[in-house]
């Protein structure tokens, strides 16, 4: 299996210095997470203040670093290097539940001379 350089992780469809010698197709990293009651009890407490409600901002930040774990590790499965066209949604499942995807599409590349 072909360890993926999160520098080889683009949101672009081309990587400078490199050239796309296969497209392995798309990959996908989902992940489902839901707040606790002491997480909703202690955003509720910070938006009574206002400004960042660093708890959640924690939360959205483990999410998406999870979903682009699984996502890598799907390309790397395949045989890919680096990943172009990647992107973050997101879509609430049911109330409190929120999907997080990380797609793009898996390649492998050279490095240009």
């Amino acid at each position: 299996m072909t360890t993926l350089d999160p520098k080889l992780v683009t949101t672009a469809f081309t990587l400078d210095g490199y050239r796309i010698v296969h497209n392995l197709g798309i990959v996908r990293g989902i992940t489902v997470r839901s707040r606790s009651i002491v997480g909703n009890i202690g955003a509720g407490i910070q938006t009574l203040f206002g400004g960042n409600i660093s708890i959640l901002q924690e939360l959205c930040e483990k999410t998406r670093a999870e979903a682009f774990i699984i996502m890598s590790r799907h390309a790397s499965e395949l045989g890919a290097n680096a990943i172009v066209g990647m992107r973050y949604d997101a879509n609430d499942v049911m109330t409190g539940v929120t999907e997080v995807l990380a797609y793009g599409t898996a390649v492998v590349v050279e490095k240009t001379a």
